[in-house]
């Protein structure tokens, strides 16, 4: 899904900060100290855009986590 019209990731900068950023995007939207300030803030600009996938990447540079922000369009719903 890289490359999608509106979504975020959120890394670890070398120097330990949290950005978050667009696929492929160099330059940082937002710095955190923490992950989870970073996850906040880019699940608040993904939601005011419009929605849509929000990736956290691990200190691993890996994805560990990939949400779909209201009122994106999950296209897989869960169960239940």
């Amino acid at each position: 899904m890289a490359g999608q019209a509106n979504s975020r990731d959120v890394v670890q900068r070398p120097d330990g900060s949290w950005a978050v950023t667009k696929p492929g995007g160099e330059r940082a939207l937002f710095t955190a100290d923490t992950q989870a300030e970073a996850v906040k803030r880019a699940s608040e600009l993904l939601h005011r855009d419009g929605g849509g996938e929000l990736r956290i990447h691990g200190a691993d540079g890996q994805v560990r986590d990939q949400r779909t922000i209201a009122p994106g369009n999950d296209p897989v719903p869960p169960k239940g």
